[in-house]
């Protein structure tokens, strides 16, 4: 038959594996250990800490207060004058006598410390994180079950905060991913996928608020020579340097990306009072910010500009790719008189 003494012990751990098995978060893992702790050791409080050595404090993350002893959450104490210090140090992690051993901690004084148990956290590469604690206002023993649970549960948090930094991580780590599949390597623009999103998005928009979407296709004319005569790494400097005179040439609203090769595509809103000397307006001046002199490093540049057609959408609102076919259409209309001009000067 099992003994009383055994199923005391034996209760609190029932609630460690729980929390253990349950917990999603720190918290949740660090508030059942701590009251496993203090009917472990029988003291008033129980309390997890994080250590800033760099800016010489402690932080009180977590407490449980039974009696009178309270330690409050939040609470912020010099790292030099705590107990915790002077345990590390002094590698003691256990007195029933605070004020005769470490009688200079303002914080133990006036908090009325006694009897003071401690055990650090520490990370998977050895770095202290922070200490978890029991203290009393009365001089009591600490029962060997005591001294191992605090050993345990400081590797349970020390786990579980290496878990939670993974996750973190990953997290990170995707959001890094899901970013960089909307952006241009070589220019650092939107790029089609994105595009196609942001087109859909404002199509929608403008029907909502009676307003116009304006669509720019922007093909670099001489590019592929530029590519030949430099090479390719002139060319892709090119082309970052098209995007950020693009991107200096947006009004607030407007969102330009590369649709691929040396095409991209700026997208605006305009009233649908304005007139179609606003479109004309707005694809002459992206066409007027290519027209520049580009350094490219090993190379300089004397650009004649961009061949830049712009479209409006029609009442039907017709959806992204059959806008970008019209914008494209009214490009190669440009580029045609482009041409047509050239030759009559020749």
């Amino acid at each position: 038959m099992e003994t009383a003494s055994a199923s005391i012990t034996a209760l609190p751990f029932v609630r460690v594996a729980d929390a253990v098995t349950g917990a999603r978060t720190l918290e949740e893992l660090v508030r059942p250990l701590l009251e496993v702790l203090e009917a472990l050791t029988g003291m008033e409080s129980t309390y997890l800490t994080s250590v800033d050595a760099d800016a010489g404090v402690q932080h009180v993350l977590f407490a449980r207060n039974t009696q009178t002893l309270l330690i409050p959450e939040q609470l912020t104490v010099p790292w030099s004058d705590t107990l915790c210090r002077r345990a590390l140090d002094e590698e003691c992690a256990y007195t029933d006598d605070v004020p005769s051993r470490w009688g200079d901690s303002d914080a133990a004084r006036a908090l009325g410390i006694h009897t003071y148990v401690s055990t650090p956290v520490k990370l998977e590469d050895g770095s202290l994180y922070g200490t978890l604690c029991a203290a009393s206002a009365r001089q009591l023993p600490l029962p060997d079950d005591a001294q191992r649970a605090l050993l345990m549960f400081s590797r349970l948090i020390g786990q579980q905060l290496e878990r939670e930094r993974l996750v973190d991580r990953l997290q990170e780590a995707n959001a890094a991913l899901a970013a960089s599949a909307l952006v241009d390597t070589v220019t650092g623009l939107p790029n089609r996928r994105a595009l196609m999103a942001e087109m859909t998005r404002r199509i929608a928009h403008c029907q909502r608020q009676h307003e116009a979407l304006v669509v720019a296709f922007i093909d670099l004319d001489g590019f592929k020579a530029i590519n030949d005569r430099h090479g390719h790494e002139a060319g892709d400097r090119f082309l970052a340097a098209i995007g950020r005179t693009l991107q200096g040439a947006l009004r607030a609203d407007d969102f330009a990306a590369r649709l691929g090769g040396d095409e991209f595509v700026v997208v605006g809103t305009v009233a649908h009072v304005e007139g179609p000397g606003s479109i004309e307006a707005f694809r002459e001046r992206l066409a007027a910010s290519t027209r520049r002199r580009f350094d490219l490093g090993t190379v300089i540049v004397d650009y004649e500009g961009a061949s830049v057609g712009a479209v409006v959408a029609a009442d039907d609102q017709p959806d992204p790719d059959t806008l970008i076919a019209r914008a494209d259409a009214a490009m190669y209309a440009v580029k045609r008189s482009r041409k047509m001009r050239d030759r009559a000067i020749a």
